[in-house]
């Protein structure tokens, strides 16, 4: 649903189109799901089929069998139920969850890396700040540098790998609802998780009021009871193993939202063991999530892109990334570090090899240059002091040449 083709009659695109992550959207951006969208099938699937049970063979059967007109109550109950469950389902899941927009182009660098070695007429290379310190509450809190987004993280943002964004306020990024759960979406997780709680409970509950009315209609045993009406045994196995995921689920999340944890928090930084800077008391955490505005997305994915988005990237001569020549990996999502070698960078800067042709001699003429790269000079982006007076480093760590 997303691409990168321009308008009609040269326009740029929209921003859905061009869109770099790994969502998909409908309806010309207005819903925005993750790439594992088509999960949300299946957890319908598994709400919607044992309610349908429910209502053919229990709400029916109680308002067939006997002359209290509770069956027809009951019946609407669980469709008006579920059908709450399935709004709060598609507002977590079709909603922007707290996107940060990336950044065109990286911040500017602070200062120069003091132990890159350079040669005599080379400028030293700059590096961004692999972290930076933020005051939260009076306690620090160091701030992260995301080389995919081009952006300082905000406290508590995290960059999700499965939809290749980074999300304020990460929570966790949730298969059953095929989308990340941060900062504008926590909210709805949280109630739809909740109301499939109570819903497991609805059902199961009035399958024993079924089951022990026949037993008290017909003057039997429990057990013949339960065997006069199969589909009331198998929703009470079904919702009482689902009772335990989802009520669970509530419950965890309910002790996060009184100490104002994230999931990613709790597994990570073990606020058990250290000051929590965002916990403010157990009623002002709760009115945080339930009680307070939902900020307005910083995306409007059916604008057009900005046009000096389009434009060639600024020259950034001996620029380096804070990661550039050091192990590298996502850390919240899992990732194994990949190290910066040789064969990494130089299938990074592959297109240098043509560029040597273009290098001119003092005489005016062109020469070759080697493609023998060094490591040395690979990891300032420069030649050795042979061709240094010729060029500068040409080459950001994100893959863009310098001038170009």
């Amino acid at each position: 649903m997303n691409g990168a083709n321009a308008g009609a009659g040269g326009e740029p695109p929209l921003v859905y189109e061009a869109w770099k992550g790994n969502n998909v959207f409908f309806l010309r951006g207005r819903f925005i799901f993750g790439p594992d969208a088509r999960s949300l099938f299946v957890t319908m699937f598994l709400i919607i089929a044992p309610v349908s049970i429910f209502c053919v063979f229990v709400a029916k059967g109680l308002m067939n069998d006997f002359s209290y007109g509770l069956g027809l109550p009951v019946m609407v109950a669980a469709v008006v139920f579920t059908a709450y469950d399935m709004s709060l389902l598609l507002l977590t899941s079709a909603r922007d969850p707290g996107i940060i927009p990336r950044n065109a182009h990286p911040p500017e660098p602070e200062g120069f890396e003091g132990n890159a070695e350079v040669g005599a007429n080379q400028t030293p290379p700059l590096r961004l700040p692999r972290v930076k310190d933020v005051v939260v509450n009076g306690i620090t809190v160091k701030t992260k540098y995301c080389d995919t987004c081009m952006l300082y993280r905000p406290p508590r943002c995290s960059h999700c790998s499965i939809c290749n964004n980074c999300v304020e306020r990460f929570d966790h990024h949730c298969p059953w609802v095929g989308q990340c759960i941060g900062l504008r979406n926590y909210r709805f997780f949280y109630m739809f998780v909740f109301s499939t709680t109570l819903l497991c409970l609805y059902v199961f509950g009035f399958c024993w009021v079924y089951i022990i009315k026949i037993r008290d209609a017909e003057q039997i045993t429990i057990w013949k009871a339960m065997a006069k009406t199969p589909a009331s045994i198998a929703l009470v196995v079904y919702t009482f193993i689902a009772v335990w995921f989802v009520g669970g689920l509530s419950v965890f999340h309910l002790y996060l939202m009184s100490t104002n944890q994230t999931t990613y928090e709790n597994f990570r930084y073990r606020y058990d063991q250290r000051a929590n800077p965002y916990n403010r008391g157990v009623v002002e955490n709760i009115k945080e999530i339930f009680f307070t505005p939902i900020p307005v997305s910083r995306n409007n994915f059916g604008a057009r892109v900005p046009q000096e988005q389009g434009l060639r990237p600024r020259s950034t001569n001996g620029f380096m990334s804070p990661n550039m020549g050091r192990a590298v990996g996502d850390i919240e999502m899992g990732r194994k570090p990949v190290a910066w070698d040789e064969p990494r960078m130089a299938a990074e800067i592959g297109d240098l090899g043509g560029l040597g042709n273009l290098l001119e001699d003092k005489d005016g003429r062109f020469r070759n240059v080697s493609p023998d790269l060094s490591r040395d000079a690979l990891a300032v982006g420069g030649l050795d002091e042979q061709g240094s007076s010729a060029m500068n480093p040409p080459r950001t760590s994100w893959g863009v040449e310098a001038g170009r």
